[in-house]
């Protein structure tokens, strides 16, 4: 049967991840290493300096700290999830490479159905993510100009060593505030994406593989040594998946720690916000959106993640669903070994 591609399906995010800087193709510097040097520096290094030097220049006013540091926290985030992603690079091609084994391949059609709706929902919360995020980044980039106010407002309170309230410093500052913005949430998009897509790997593979165990017994006993084999590649499958897992949290484990540490102050501090603002206002609309898209982030962390430990778990009743009964007494005690993985 003609092998399943997964790496089709997370091309997309790879070929994002290395237009935003973070994804060289090998890990000798030249000019993809300048390049990324270059975006990093000026869309999250830069943007994230110009804000935090802002705070020290308002610390005094309450109020303008608290509407600066939520969306500050989150973009501190996205830099933490690109250092990561640079630090593990290397873990990241490797795992990747994995999904081209055999062993990770569906071996009936039947499987192929198997696994064709986990996937479809992880494509589909990705165009979810997609709509959320960008319309939230919508609300950040017009609000300002569609505010009737006097002075001329940025999306973001930050600190520049020129007069940006003239033209053309003015035009040039909110379009680079708007591309950074952007430029952001793609990796917060594309990194929280990849993540999603290997915990649903993984769970595709426990689907298999419970696939694959319900079918041990379905032949007779004189076909005893080909069910022996095939169980022992099911406990080979087994502990391939589990070095999947975990070659993969060690490269996801700390952003996921500081993606619910950072998401959850943000939210509290954004709910804050929301009850100093005029309702129904354009800000109130972005400060909801923002809440939305940082709430959706941390339900498909918990999702995909919850998804992976039931059908883990789940496996053990796997053999149960297949003729055990009917296999020789020593075939019984290596089904009895498969409850225990």
């Amino acid at each position: 049967m003609e092998h399943h591609n997964w790496i089709s399906k997370i091309k997309l995010y790879i070929f994002l991840l290395r237009i935003m800087g973070l994804w060289p193709e090998s890990n000798k510097p030249g000019i993809y290493t300048l390049y990324s040097t270059l975006t990093i520096s000026l869309y999250i290094i830069g943007h994230l300096f110009f804000q935090v030097v802002n705070v020290y220049f308002i610390a005094h006013d309450l109020a303008s700290v608290v509407a600066t540091s939520f969306h500050l926290l989150i973009e501190f985030l996205a830099a933490v999830k690109s250092y990561y992603i640079m630090k593990n690079i290397s873990i990241l091609k490797d795992r990747i490479i994995t999904f081209k084994s055999d062993w990770f391949q569906p071996r009936s059609p039947h499987q192929r159905k198997l696994i064709e709706p986990t996937i479809y929902f992880w494509q589909m919360i990705f165009k979810v993510c997609v709509c959320m995020a960008y319309g939230c980044n919508a609300f950040w980039a017009i609000y300002p100009l569609i505010e009737k106010s006097e002075e001329k407002r940025l999306p973001f309170l930050a600190w520049y060593p020129y007069d940006y309230n003239k033209s053309p410093y003015y035009e040039i500052t909110y379009i680079y505030q708007v591309i950074c913005i952007g430029y952001l949430t793609t990796i917060h998009l594309n990194v929280d994406t990849l993540i999603y897509a290997f915990c649903v790997y993984t769970s595709c593979q426990f689907d298999i593989l419970a696939d694959n165990i319900r079918n041990l017994a379905n032949v007779d006993d004189s076909f005893t040594d080909s069910v022996h084999h095939n169980m022992l590649k099911c406990v080979e499958h087994h502990k391939n998946s589990l070095s999947f897992i975990e070659g993969s949290t060690k490269f996801f484990s700390w952003i996921l720690l500081w993606h619910l540490l950072v998401s959850g102050v943000s939210i509290g501090i954004s709910l804050f916000q929301l009850t100093t603002v005029v309702p129904l206002s354009s800000e109130f609309y972005s400060l909801v959106s923002f809440i939305n898209a940082i709430t959706l982030q941390i339900f498909m962390y918990c999702w995909f993640g919850e998804e992976v430990q039931t059908k883990s778990e789940n496996l053990s009743y796997a053999v149960f669903e297949s003729d055990w009964t009917d296999l020789l007494k020593r075939l019984k005690r290596t089904c009895c070994f498969l409850e225990c993985i």
